[in-house]
């Protein structure tokens, strides 16, 4: 009698297993009679041996094995999904995000992935074996990371375009919260143990560690602000009075004197002539606009800190009379976007649309009698924006006429930005999202009788030159 081995089983559990213990040892749950024999043969007890029943006899198995098996199908089958678009994320993020941070968040992605690959594993332990005493928590840990993932998702498309992933969204809501619910009612936590000894020093190290990692590499690149710098400045000028025309050489740049590179969307730049005889307020009114160009090509055009583009362009002034002008003003402006808030998709430096083919191409609220187009889609900085956002396009519109300038917005593909010549010249959303901003220089000015009289002493010097037969020089060719 002494090598009798007692075996019990225990009252059943939220989901009707019953735990089997032997000599005081669990060596599994059941859920039937049926498992209840086969558990005892695998443990070598024979059948017939007595049994002591705790908390219910052996009539007593409240187990329904279809509505478990489907609630615990119905959870992993969610767990999975929710997995998927999680490594699709993450996946694209660690290996391309624009940003450190970015590439980070991509491989926290994964991780949080992976863990609910496991809560899928637990999920089938729950709902079959229960053979690991924690796997009702890391189900319980897996749904709610649903549950966090599909509010989120939420939260941040207000205000954004409904997309497939809003769908995503509500859906992972609705699913965690009702597994939730069931998790619950199973007590799926009990199985939890807090340790009694925690090792602060190492928690406390690890945020340390991570806010600093947060801060250098995270917030303070997203907060740092581009620093841009265009302006011109006044050269030589020539004189050709066989064609009645002055020459004048502007020289214009613009340099990223920041940390931040930049996309150039568009440049252009003015020329323009201030009446001799007006009022100072009139002056601005009344100034007579000589030439107008753009200085920076290709389109998109990719300037990296401490990168500098200049251009030297020779402006043709008819008829140079004396008392024409009393200055000559130059300007250039910029219109730039952050490159590591977005990216420029596909072949964008052959996006320009011009001529005829641009003037089949507009529509009702277009500018009208732009120069050209120029349009192309971007992407975020991160897969996660992407999902967010929705696909976005930049447009560039280069206006001429008495008063040249561009225009340019960030919208999604299908939505067209009507033209308002009121309205202010950025989108106040790209400006928030994309660091698009608006750069002029300063306005360079300069007596136009000193241009005529450095033209003057330059035709002066050319002129004692011996030539076998004198011809006037060929002037220089105007700025594109």
């Amino acid at each position: 009698m002494a090598n009798t081995r007692e075996v019990s089983v225990g009252a059943p559990d939220d989901l009707g297993m019953r735990d089997v213990l032997i000599d005081g040892d669990s060596v599994g749950g059941v859920w039937s009679d049926r498992e209840l024999k086969r558990l005892l043969s695998r443990e070598g007890v024979e059948e017939g041996h007595p049994v002591q029943w705790l908390g219910g006899d052996a009539t007593v198995w409240p187990d329904r094995a279809w509505m478990r098996r489907t609630t615990g199908f119905f959870v992993v089958v969610g767990l999975v999904a929710t997995s998927y678009p999680l490594f699709r994320i993450g996946i694209s993020d660690s290996g391309s995000a624009l940003t450190y941070g970015g590439r980070i968040a991509g491989l926290t992605i994964i991780l949080v992935g992976v863990v609910e690959l496991v809560a899928a594993l637990a999920a089938v332990d729950f709902w079959e074996t229960r053979r690991w005493r924690y796997s009702g928590v890391a189900v319980l840990i897996g749904v709610v990371i649903a549950l966090l993932c599909g509010i989120s998702v939420l939260l941040l498309q207000i205000g954004e375009r409904f997309t497939g992933y809003t769908v995503i969204g509500i859906a992972l809501v609705v699913w965690a919260s009702v597994v939730l619910v069931e998790l619950v009612k199973a007590r799926a936590w009990k199985g939890l143990r807090i340790p009694k000894n925690i090792a602060i020093g190492v928690i406390i190290s690890t945020l340390l560690a991570g806010a600093n990692l947060a801060y250098a590499q995270i917030y303070v690149p997203y907060v740092t602000e581009p620093l841009i710098l265009t302006g011109a400045e006044f050269k030589e000028s020539n004189m050709d009075k066989a064609a009645a025309k002055m020459y004048v050489t502007v020289h214009l740049y613009v340099k990223n004197a920041g940390q931040v590179p930049v996309y150039i969307l568009g440049s252009i730049y003015w020329i323009k002539g201030q009446p001799a005889s007006s009022t100072p307020v009139d002056k601005k009114s009344r100034s007579e606009l000589i030439y107008d160009g753009e200085f920076v090509k290709p389109d998109g055009h990719v300037l990296n800190p401490g990168e500098e583009v200049a251009q030297d362009a020779v402006i043709e002034v008819k008829d140079p009379a004396p008392r024409k002008f009393e200055a000559v003003s130059a300007q250039s402006e910029v219109y730039v976007i952050r490159k590591d808030r977005m990216k420029m998709t596909g072949d964008y430096e052959q996006a320009r649309l011009t001529g005829p083919t641009l003037q089949g191409a507009l529509k009702a609220g277009d500018p009208p009698d732009p120069k050209y187009k120029f349009r192309a889609e971007i992407s975020n900085s991160s897969e996660i924006l992407n999902v967010i956002r929705a696909p976005q396009c930049v447009t560039v519109w280069r206006l001429g006429g008495r008063a040249p300038l561009v225009l340019v917005d960030v919208s999604p593909p299908d939505q067209r930005i009507r033209f308002d010549s009121e309205r202010p010249e950025l989108d106040r959303k790209a400006i928030e999202r994309y660091g698009l901003s608006q750069v002029r220089g300063a306005m360079a000015q300069t007596p136009y009788r000193e241009l005529l009289e450095k033209a003057g002493a330059t035709e002066k010097a050319e002129a004692p030159t011996p030539t076998p037969s004198p011809t006037p020089p060929s002037p220089p060719p105007p700025a594109l």
